[in-house]
């Protein structure tokens, strides 16, 4: 088994190539000042003035100019296709906590391939920041103080079931699937409690609630790392 190439006691913000509001990183960074660039990420972060623990990924994107700001042995070059830069990192990055920006919006094909490494690696607890809204995997058991009217939106990566309590649509007793019942547009009646069935659902908020809904991340239990992975 390769270790991972970061391991670090506190939560790490992970910085994609996507476009995003400068805002947004410094709602990570506020949270998480320690940071890796998933390959041209690592440009995001040294124009912020961020010199990043380590840069990950294909490095077919990473600007050279920025690149040469960064010292040589922060750079991680890994050559195989089979993986986005996102997967890249969270095998080889280990925290408690991951917060990710500029992995949503821009391209539909590339969220969508991080809402599919996202349930690959549910014990990384990665947190990520769009312009609108936030995603993460809900957690074995989730719970969060909100107040009533607060949009809570599921979205089911696989068949499963989740109990819910605070919804203003119960989930319990229902199947979710892809192409079947999804659990989008829901909404808060005040505090939420969700226990999912296993690390198949993905949770959409409001980006307003990020601090909230980190800090019930970071509380809640975490789901074991699948069989089939094989860096930490």
């Amino acid at each position: 088994m390769e270790k991972a190439l970061v391991v670090e006691k506190e939560p790490i913000t992970l910085v994609g190539g996507a476009k995003f509001d400068k805002k947004l990183l410094k709602m990570a960074l506020d949270r998480a000042p320690q940071s890796v660039g998933a390959d041209g990420g690592g440009s995001a972060l040294i124009a912020d003035g961020q010199i990043p623990l380590a840069v990950i990924g294909d490095m077919d994107s990473i600007d050279p100019f920025m690149s040469a700001k960064i010292p040589a042995d922060h750079f991680h070059p890994v050559a195989e296709q089979d993986s986005t830069d996102f997967e890249k990192c969270l095998m080889r990055v280990e925290a408690p906590a991951l917060i990710g920006v500029g992995f949503l919006g821009a391209r539909v094909d590339h969220q969508m391939a991080v809402q599919t490494v996202l349930v690959r690696y549910p014990h990384k607890r990665c947190l990520l920041l769009g312009e609108e809204d936030l995603i993460f995997v809900i957690p074995p058991e989730f719970s969060m103080a909100l107040d009533p009217d607060v949009r809570v939106s599921i979205f089911p990566m696989a068949e499963g079931k989740i109990e819910s309590e605070g919804l203003f649509w119960s989930t319990s007793g229902l199947t979710f699937a892809p192409d079947g019942q999804i659990g989008t547009s829901n909404k808060s009646t005040g505090p939420i409690r969700l226990i999912p069935d296993g690390p198949k659902m993905i949770a959409i908020l409001p980006v307003a609630y990020f601090d909230t809904v980190f800090d019930a991340l970071l509380n809640a239990p975490k789901w074991p790392p699948r069989r089939t992975q094989c860096l930490a």
